[in-house]
């Protein structure tokens, strides 16, 4: 048995599965974030989803266990984010983490202005990922190469802007609700509004609200995580969401004990459901058994397997 200084009496990590929402805090990587909720849990396996940048705070979804195989999915999901921005200064980073590169004049917009303005960034569009980004090229991330001084070409990514919402314009302070695809730059997205309105921005705060059909009550910050974990980890364990949940809104295939059998081992089954697309397979005892993809023929072959006991087949 080892013990760590987060957890008295800690014993060994053990096997934990689930989904945990945070709500990052500022100042902290979401590896970080990660590594440090996976002690308090005291589990084996951990992954995230969606990565924060340090100074941005708000949704983090933490996979456990067998819950990791769903990450992939939920990297896919839509997100909805609050940002700040400071109109009139620029910064290297595109952040308040950085130094300021250039200033220019706010011009005098009202609310309608702005409301017009922001409203031609809604739908689809590219992006070119800032130099201040995890993005890798030649093998580099690409903040590994800012630091130093370097500045590459990048190629332009489609996004996907579903929604602006202007929340507040004063004076340099314009505070904006966006809801987009994955992939999307909310820095990068402030920097083009202020460019398209003849000024230059920086993103002061950024939260992220949602992601996917996570909401922001389902969310719980670090502090409550640690009081919750401090005397009896399982308690903290408790307020995790089942893998499952994040695929709310899928086709459910529900298939025989025999069949969740045969499917657990990596066979195709008869679903009573058609079409062509992935789906949330369960057991006869409705235990969530994996990820299958429908077939033309009327079966399901397993995509992603949920380990499970033969009890809830």
């Amino acid at each position: 048995m080892t013990g760590h200084p987060d957890i008295p009496g800690r014993r060994d990590a053990a096997v934990v599965n689930g989904l945990l929402l945070l709500n990052k805090p500022a100042g902290m990587t979401s590896n970080q974030a990660l590594q440090k909720v996976k002690r308090l849990l005291q589990a084996k396996k951990a992954g995230h989803t969606g990565s924060l940048d340090p100074a941005a705070t708000g949704m983090l979804p933490l996979c456990f266990g067998e819950a990791t195989k769903i990450c992939a999915y939920l990297l896919a999901a839509d997100k909805t984010y609050r940002v700040t921005a400071r109109l009139g200064e620029a910064t290297d980073t595109g952040d308040a983490d950085g130094q300021v590169v250039e200033t220019a004049p706010v011009p005098e917009f009202g609310r309608q202005e702005w409301e017009k303005l922001i409203l031609a960034f809604v739908g689809e569009t590219t992006q070119i990922p800032p130099m201040y980004s995890a993005l890798k090229q030649n093998g580099k991330r690409l903040y590994e190469l800012a630091r130093k001084g370097e500045v590459v070409e990048r190629d332009a990514r489609p996004v996907r802007i579903d929604e602006i919402n202007l929340l507040e314009a004063s004076g340099t302070r314009l505070v904006l609700r966006v809801r987009c695809s994955k992939g999307t730059y909310i820095r990068t997205l402030v920097e083009d509004i202020a460019k398209s309105a003849g000024t230059v921005a920086h993103t002061v705060n950024l939260h992220r609200e949602t992601v996917g059909n996570f909401k922001a009550e389902d969310m719980l910050d670090m502090s409550s995580a640690e009081l919750a974990a401090r005397d009896d980890p399982s308690a903290l364990r408790g307020r995790l969401l089942p893998a499952d949940a994040a695929l709310t809104g899928w086709l459910e295939c529900r298939v025989s004990a025999v069949d969740g059998q045969r499917f657990c081992g990596g066979q195709a089954v008869p679903c009573n459901i058609g079409g062509r697309e992935l789906v949330k397979v369960y057991g006869a005892n409705g235990s969530f058994l994996g990820i299958g993809a429908l077939e033309p023929d009327g079966m399901v072959a397993p995509r992603r397997i949920f380990k499970v006991s033969g009890a809830d087949l």
